[in-house]
């Protein structure tokens, strides 16, 4: 059954005005979903009775349930989500000083097969909803309510490509950054591609104030190709062209990913053709620690070359942040617990 998160503010207008309901109502729905969290269509007590019968024959609210849970010793906190037809997905909540950033899915599995990502150890079965999506975000702020905590960051850099469910991730980041829905701010909201150009283009022109932020992980193509197959789609000419115009066209400072493989990516030639391809750009580059996972063979760096690679690359000219490794003592590199579970399920 369809979960009413699907709806933005404008959709649900619509489709209420399909039952013969006003658009304020709309606003009220909204207001019960996402700052009352009601769990049931019954709470909606300013509802007319015969709306809330109708919309418990149409929809659910919560369209996944917790299926697992991990929690390391840093706070950070792994959840695999059950949806509706069975199928599983994973969210990451981690604590920062600046608060609570978690990061979402938005597909099951994933077809871009990057060769170091768990998230490729199982193909995409298929794209999720703007609800799901949703729920994953509902879920866990349900959970920071029980310590008047609130999500302050949504990152979209979880299993999946965000930009092959690009309607989707919009109607998604339009609900949640809704001042009727969670109210998470623009620039609290970063979206992740790992390079396709026509919707990159999309994004360009739609002149959203979100953060784009794209996996580069290389600085070349003969390397990145090795690494990410969407290079052979999208060469990086093509891609560095498109976020040239984004950035030009938006005024919006890019976020290049990079994570750090040791003795694949991490020399002191690959840091400076890297600040080379992106100097004078309005842009920085978010060195990762690698999340080890033992099907692929890649080896994360040492702190000591990837505080180099940082140093390296400062001195020419580009920004750059070492960001703090999270998780390591649980299954935390993206699609990993999802895959230990499927695994399981078929032993």
């Amino acid at each position: 059954m369809q979960t009413i998160y699907d709806f933005d503010l404008k959709g649900l207008e619509e489709m209420l005005g399909t039952l013969g309901q006003k658009p304020y109502r709309a606003k009220q729905l909204f207001m019960w979903l996402y700052r009352k969290r009601a769990k049931t269509f019954d709470e909606m007590t300013d509802l007319p009775a015969a709306l809330i019968e109708e919309l418990k024959k149409r929809f659910v609210i919560m369209p996944l349930k917790e299926i697992d849970r991990q929690v390391a010793h840093d706070g950070t906190m792994k959840f695999l989500f059950e949806m509706q037809d069975g199928s599983s997905v994973e969210s990451v909540l981690m604590h920062f000083a600046y608060g609570e950033s978690l990061c979402v899915s938005s597909q099951v599995g994933c077809n871009m097969a990057c060769t170091f990502c768990a998230s490729g150890l199982l193909k995409k079965q298929r794209s999720l909803t703007a609800g799901e999506m949703v729920g994953e975000a509902m879920f866990v702020q349900e959970l920071l309510d029980e310590d008047q905590r609130r999500l302050d960051n949504i990152v979209i850099m979880g299993t999946g490509e965000p930009f092959d469910n690009y309607d989707n991730v919009m109607r998604f980041c339009a609900i949640i950054n809704s001042d009727h829905g969670l109210a998470i701010g623009a620039r609290h909201i970063t979206i992740s591609t790992c390079g396709i150009v026509p919707r990159i283009n999309d994004f360009a022109d739609a002149h959203l104030q979100y953060n784009l932020a794209v996996s580069l992980h290389a600085s070349n193509d003969a390397l990145r190709r090795k690494l990410m197959p969407i290079d052979k789609a999208y060469p990086m000419d093509q891609l560095m062209a498109a976020l040239k115009r984004y950035s030009e066209n938006n005024h919006r400072r890019l976020t290049f990913e990079y994570i750090l493989l040791r003795n694949v990516n991490d020399r002191d030639e690959n840091a400076i053709e890297l600040a080379n391809l992106i100097r004078g750009m309005n842009a920085y580059v978010n060195l990762i620690p690698y999340n080890e996972v033992d099907e692929n063979g890649y080896r994360t760096t040492d702190a000591r070359t990837a505080l180099h690679f940082y140093d390296v690359l400062m001195k020419h000219g580009v920004k750059a942040t070492l960001r703090t490794k999270h998780g390591e003592d649980i299954d935390a590199a993206c699609g990993q617990l999802r895959a230990k579970h499927e695994r399981e399920k078929e032993a």
